[in-house]
């Protein structure tokens, strides 16, 4: 039977040249390192090292099982680090950030259904549009629309064909009427959307063959730092709103509101879940990543 701790000693006494710096590594004395190294020879029926009173270097078979040794190595951590990792992530707290919109009215179903292929798991929703501050706040992983241009963190794609659409409700249409090209948008009123302080009154789309960028000014009564709240305006008929098609697929298909100008390309809104780090990308986000990737995809 090979030991682990033979293989240990195997490649780091490889890697350092030295069975006493081998030792002081691993905080074992040179007479156990050199024992680990002879009984691992021993085993496989192989010299491993050829010695001298100087010197020490691996042979040709030295060479040829170093390779194996390290791979072995790599796999037990690997096996180890999983089973750790998954026992703690299916039972622990997932934080997640997620914006208002997508997270009242369509996100909180989802993980309703996702948790009961996990019961042990528990969430920590903290719901805004405000873009959270990953290395700062108590965040795991967050859901976010648009491109994402922060290369220090993962971003994985759950709804990349997503885009913005225009809509107004029955009523609102059937009082003003419905616009029959950009331009028109001038005339009617348009519920807005703020962050930051920043008003977003120019709407974003793309026109002809050439998917020429256009972008139309718009104005209107009523802004709003809540994506829901600009929503539920739409759906009261208070006006248009250029919202993120996932978050008013239910509401168009149920007839509450009605998409405008449905030849037009609007503005690409793909929806990524982002995390910090590699170490992040645990087997529960991954299984969350593919379920919401699903969903998205019937949601549209």
């Amino acid at each position: 039977m090979l030991r682990l701790d033979d293989l240990q000693v195997f490649v780091r006494t490889a890697d350092r040249g030295s069975l006493s710096a081998a030792g002081r590594e691993l905080d074992i004395s040179p007479a156990l390192a050199s024992a680990a190294v002879k009984r691992l020879e021993l085993a496989l029926g192989l010299r491993l090292f050829a010695r001298t009173t100087r010197s020490l270097r691996l042979t040709e078979e030295g060479e040829h099982y170093l390779v194996h040794a390290r791979e072995a190595l790599r796999l037990l951590k690997e096996g180890h680090d999983a089973l750790i990792q998954g026992k703690d992530t299916f039972s622990g707290t997932l934080k997640i950030s997620v914006p208002s919109d997508l997270g009242r009215n369509v996100l909180l179903g989802w993980l309703d259904a996702f948790q009961l292929h996990y019961p042990a798991l528990q969430y920590q929703l903290s719901v805004s549009d405000r873009v959270a501050d990953m290395y700062r706040q108590p965040v795991d992983i967050a859901l976010r629309y648009g491109r994402q241009d922060d290369s220090s963190l993962i971003a994985m794609p759950i709804a990349p064909a997503n885009r913005r659409v225009l809509v107004a409700a029955p009523a609102y249409l059937a009082q003003h009427g419905a616009p029959a090209a950009l331009e028109e948008l001038r005339r009617h009123n348009c519920l807005r959307y703020v962050l930051d302080d920043v008003v977003y009154d120019r709407w974003s789309f793309q026109r002809g063959p050439a998917q020429e960028p256009i972008s139309v000014a718009v104005g209107g009564n009523r802004t709003a730092d809540d994506a829901d709240v600009v929503r539920r305006w739409a759906v009261a008929g208070l006006g248009i709103a250029y919202k993120s098609r996932i978050d008013v697929s239910e509401d168009i298909r149920c007839g509450r509101l009605q998409v405008l100008l449905p030849d037009l390309a609007w503005e690409p809104v793909p929806l990524h879940l982002v995390c910090m780090h590699r170490a992040q990308v645990t087997p529960v986000v991954i299984q969350l990543r593919d379920f919401l990737r699903a969903a998205c995809a019937a949601q549209l």
